[in-house]
């Protein structure tokens, strides 16, 4: 077992499932989705990213890719919540929390397509 792509993967799966539960609610109720699991989604994501920039396969640069879209969307998520909450100061409007969670949503896309991606790149390894 190669121990460097057990925490590729780990981390791969745990930034979509970290995702997934911050998507998870009903889109318009800020109390479905926490601020705390949004800041986990995107540390995550940011290290899956860091942990992809060594492979130079065309897979590689596909997982790259993915990954920062996943960043872009999940920071502009929180970019939204921290303007509407600090800057403006309308707070967790429903028409703000849909904004965040739909950006949110876009960057679970992404982590989606790249657990598809290391689920095909596993089954074409042979021994």
């Amino acid at each position: 077992m190669n121990l460097e792509k057990v925490i590729f993967g780990f981390f791969i799966v745990f930034a979509a499932t970290l995702n997934l539960g911050f998507v998870l609610g009903d889109i318009e109720n800020p109390v479905h989705h926490h601020i705390y699991e949004l800041f986990a989604a995107i540390v995550v994501n940011l290290i899956a990213t860091v942990l992809k920039f060594g492979d130079r396969t065309q897979i590689g640069a596909i997982h790259l890719a993915t990954s920062l879209v996943a960043d872009l969307q999940l920071l502009s998520a929180a970019f939204v919540w921290a303007w509407a909450v600090h800057v403006t100061g309308t707070g967790m409007t429903p028409d703000v929390t849909t904004s965040v969670v739909s950006l949110s949503a876009g960057a679970l896309f992404a982590n989606v397509v790249s657990v598809i991606i290391l689920i095909g790149e596993t089954l074409m390894l042979r021994r």
